[in-house]
C-alpha cells in the first residue's frame, strides 16, 4: 500500500474527511486526525465492510504551548460544537499537556512531548501510529512504520514502549472480534 492509497481509503470515511476539513478551518497548531479511525476505515475498505464498522471514536491531536485546562477545554468545546452534526464521539487532546494528567489517570510516567507526532509514537500498537494533517489544500500523512501492516491486516505491539501487555491483549481481542481477518502479533 502506498501513501496515496492509504490516504484515499482513509478519506472514504465521511467523518474522517469532515474532521480534517474542520481542522483546516480552525487552524489549530500541529493538528492531526490520528489512530484507529484511520486504520479501521482502511481495514473496512479492504474487507468490504461498512466504512465506519467498529470505529468507537475519532481522535484529534494538536500541540499548543498553552497547557492550561481552560485553553484545551475551549478547543474541545469549539471542535465538538462544529462536529456535533456528525453524531460521533470525537476525542481532542493537546499533546503539550498529556504529561500533566496521564500519570494520575494511568499510574504510569509520561514524558513531556514536543509535538503531536510524539504522541502518535506512544500509541500502544504500531498499526495505529498514523496521522493525517491538512496542509493548505493537501495532506501530510504521518506513518513511521509505513503501510505494510495496515495493508496486510496485521496488529503489532509498539515495541518502543514499556507498555501493558494486558491492555494490548484486550485491544487486540476487541479488534479481532470485529475484523476476524486480522493477524495479531503477540506481545513479548
Amino acid at each position: 500500500m502506498t501513501h496515496d492509497e492509504f490516504l484515499a481509503l482513509a478519506l472514504r470515511n465521511p467523518v474522517n474527511a469532515a474532521i480534517i476539513d474542520e481542522l483546516a478551518h480552525l487552524a489549530l497548531p500541529d493538528a492531526w486526525l490520528v489512530a484507529g479511525c484511520l486504520v479501521q476505515t482502511v481495514w473496512n475498505a479492504l474487507t468490504g465492510r461498512a466504512i465506519d464498522h467498529g470505529i468507537a471514536d475519532y481522535d484529534v491531536f494538536y500541540f499548543d504551548s498553552d497547557t492550561s485546562w481552560e485553553a484545551e477545554d475551549a478547543v474541545i468545546r469549539k471542535l465538538q460544537a462544529r462536529l456535533a452534526h456528525l453524531g460521533t464521539k470525537v476525542e481532542i487532546r493537546n499533546q503539550a499537556r498529556v504529561h500533566l494528567w496521564y500519570p494520575g489517570k494511568h499510574g504510569l510516567p509520561y514524558p513531556p512531548l514536543t509535538r503531536s507526532t510524539d504522541g502518535i509514537d506512544r500509541f500502544l500498537t504500531e498499526n495505529t501510529q498514523f496521522g493525517i494533517q491538512p496542509t493548505g489544500g493537501d495532506f501530510d500523512v504521518y506513518a513511521p512504520h509505513g503501510f505494510d501492516d495496515v495493508a496486510r491486516l496485521i496488529v503489532r505491539p509498539n515495541r518502543a514502549l514499556n507498555f501493558s501487555a494486558a491492555n494490548y491483549a484486550m485491544k487486540a481481542a476487541r479488534w479481532k472480534a470485529l475484523w476476524p481477518e486480522l493477524t495479531v502479533i503477540a506481545a513479548e
